[in-house]
């Protein structure tokens, strides 16, 4: 069953084009950042199977990176997040976004977990087994399932 569409807000026609912008630039960089929580608990698993220490130190190397440039990407995201709603403040009040902020929270959570993992397995404190880190792996698909459905179908 499908209600009326949900019309934009309202927003001075002047910035409109900016709207538009950062809206185009954060898609890009939150597409960054769900490549990077994909892949970096990914490398974890590997981590957590690897018995020799060149294999540790080059996992801990590649997490390293590959954390910053997805910690780059996501305050690229927050940053582009927050001028749509300084453009459209009225946005706030729509309850699909208010769901996704939720949403994001919980994967900004989930970026914090991964990086004390990360220093876990680095350090040699981790008690995680490879399958718990591929259960582990799966969480941030399910958390943009959810952002995408209330980003598009808007069902509140």
């Amino acid at each position: 069953m499908t209600g009326p569409p949900i019309e934009s807000p309202p927003m001075p026609e002047a910035l409109q084009p900016f709207y538009l912008w950062f809206k185009a630039v954060h898609v890009t960089f939150v597409v960054a950042y769900f490549a990077g929580l994909f892949y970096l608990p990914r490398l974890f698993v590997y981590h957590a199977s690897t018995t020799d220490q060149v294999g540790h130190d080059r996992f801990v190397i590649m997490e390293r990176r590959l954390y910053g440039i997805t910690h780059l990407a996501a305050g690229i995201a927050v940053l582009f997040g927050i001028l749509m709603v300084v453009t459209a403040p009225a946005l706030l009040k729509m309850h699909w976004l208010q769901v996704k902020l939720c949403l994001v929270a919980l994967v900004i959570v989930y970026q914090a977990w991964c990086r004390r993992l990360m220093v876990a397995l680095r350090d040699g404190r981790s008690t995680r087994t490879p399958k718990w880190f591929r259960v582990f792996n799966e969480v941030p698909a399910l958390l943009l399932i959810g952002i995408a459905i209330m980003a598009v179908v808007k069902p509140f």
